[in-house]
């Protein structure tokens, strides 16, 4: 969003600077003493209408203004869909003839009126339309909540499990502390989610199909990308190394991930599209998933480069995650070399393995600190679909060779199997937020903060108490947004 600037001549510069040549600027005036659904509707109108979103509030002193100008520019710059919002220091008209947008639009109860805009924006051959947008669109204002608020009050946090293990919840802060300047080092497959929010509009009367128009869309950094992003969230110097394909997706997770200060690697692969996940979301609910990707192993000459990075990066890294998709970045000449050269120079190592329909092997990853798991990726691992859950995460931790094992139940927590007093005993965690906005990434979160804690020296029931907290802030908020220490901080804090 741009300032507010001293000078209406200087703002104008300023936005026709930010605006790409050939890009079209859509422009909306008004008090917005409290933004509200008919304000929403207007300005999605209008940001539809253009490709970039001017909006000019009126200044104190303007009949009908109530609320003092910083916090009514304030709550406009909150609103996603706003590109560049300025405080005005003349009749909108005056400031039109100057900024000369290509699209002016007012609401539909001024299409009758006299409207000096109109002679404006004819003198330049623009456009001015009256139209107050779509009832549907009162929901935006929810949809930009899904996404961008954390609700603590959804979250219990278990105090028999403390009191098992030693620790009281509150002294969790200092360990958190310690997770900062932890250098982490992450391995996998980059993925870019895409969530679409679409208004139901019925049943098609031609044949049995749920129809659907589009509201908004927002696009994130997932897979290895936002396992680094979780990591610089909580504290550690982030970078990421990964595979990608020959297409527009790899430019934005590279300014994404500048923006979230995770440096990256971005290695392309012309034999594969960047994988792209779509969610079509209706009122709370995903309706669909299309998925763009191909699952074939990364070449050898991809698998050497990789490897070479590793080696000259390991010096400067304290931990390397594995995460892994099943996509083709980790194929098991990767795994068995990094493995190796982590090893022989003390980097921790940490791994978690998502299954892709039914591929998946967590055990491939040998000699972990940590491997985390659900139910299915294990049973899948060790084609064991019978046994208990204990004798189970006793097995895969034979079979991985693995430090310690939390498998992830869902909506029932996760169950810890990790050594105590030199034996191996197992406990259980329940799931801390049971009323979930949006469970996926919460998995990547818990796995990198439990990842992190026990790198920082944290013993593993205290790691897991925090990955836990971690993803339960995850799951109440829509999107993969990294994980932000304050939030932890603060749901430590909440009672």
């Amino acid at each position: 969003m741009t300032a507010v600037l001293d000078n209406t001549e200087a703002a104008i510069r300023d936005l026709r600077g930010q605006v790409a040549p050939g890009k079209r600027i859509a422009f909306v005036s008004g008090n917005f003493n409290i933004v509200h659904p008919g304000h929403l509707r207007l300005l999605k109108f209008a940001a539809d209408s253009g490709d970039a979103l001017v909006v000019g509030v009126n200044p104190d002193g303007t009949p009908g203004v109530t609320i003092p100008a910083d916090m009514r520019i304030e709550g406009i710059r909150a609103i996603s869909m706003v590109d560049h919002a300025l405080l005005l220091e003349e009749p909108p008209h005056i400031f039109i003839a100057k900024l000369k947008p290509e699209i002016v639009v007012k609401g539909k109860e001024y299409e009758g009126d006299y409207n000096a805009e109109q002679a404006v924006v004819d003198s330049y051959g623009g456009r001015l339309l009256f139209s107050s947008g779509e009832v549907r669109f009162t929901s935006l204002n929810l949809l930009q909540q899904e996404y961008l608020e954390t609700n603590l009050s959804n979250i219990q946090k278990p105090r028999d499990y403390p009191i098992r293990h030693g620790f009281k919840i509150d002294e969790l802060k200092a360990e958190v502390g310690r997770l900062n300047g932890i250098r982490v080092l992450v391995i996998g497959d980059l993925i870019i989610d895409t969530y679409v929010d679409c208004e139901p509009l019925g049943m098609s009367r031609e044949d049995p199909t749920v129809v659907v128009t589009p509201l908004d869309q927002k696009v994130f950094v997932g897979g290895a990308g936002i396992v680094a992003a979780h990591a610089r969230g909580l504290g550690a110097e982030a970078r990421l190394l990964t595979i990608g394909g020959r297409d527009e997706q790899v430019p934005f997770a590279q300014e994404q991930l500048f923006g979230l200060k995770v440096e990256n690697e971005i290695l392309i692969d012309e034999t594969r599209p960047t994988t792209h996940k779509m969610r079509y979301r209706a009122q709370g609910k995903t309706l669909l998933r299309v998925n763009r990707l191909r699952q074939h192993a990364a070449n050898q000459e991809l698998v050497s480069k990789m490897i070479k990075r590793v080696e000259d990066l390991l010096d400067q890294t304290d931990l390397l995650l594995f995460s892994d998709f099943n996509y083709g970045c980790l194929p098991q000449v990767l795994v068995d070399a990094v493995t190796a050269l982590a090893s022989k120079r003390n980097v921790m190592l940490a791994a978690d393995s998502q299954a892709s329909s039914q591929v998946a092997n967590i055990a491939r990853f040998r000699g972990m600190i940590l491997i985390t798991p659900t139910e299915h990726e294990a049973r899948l691992a060790l084609q064991d679909f019978e046994s208990g859950l204990v004798i189970l995460g006793d097995r895969l931790k034979n079979a991985a060779q693995a430090d310690n094992v939390l498998v992830t139940l869902n909506a029932e927590g996760l169950l810890v199997h990790a050594p105590e007093d030199g034996e191996y005993q197992t406990d259980r965690l329940p799931a801390f937020n049971t009323s979930p906005k949006d469970v996926a990434g919460a998995g990547d979160c818990m796995f990198t903060c439990t990842a992190m804690a026990l790198r920082a020296g944290v013993d593993i029931w205290r790691s897991a108490y925090l990955g836990s907290l971690a993803a339960a802030l995850q799951v109440s908020r829509v999107g993969n947004l990294p994980i932000d220490v304050k939030d932890l901080l603060a749901e430590i804090d909440h009672t």
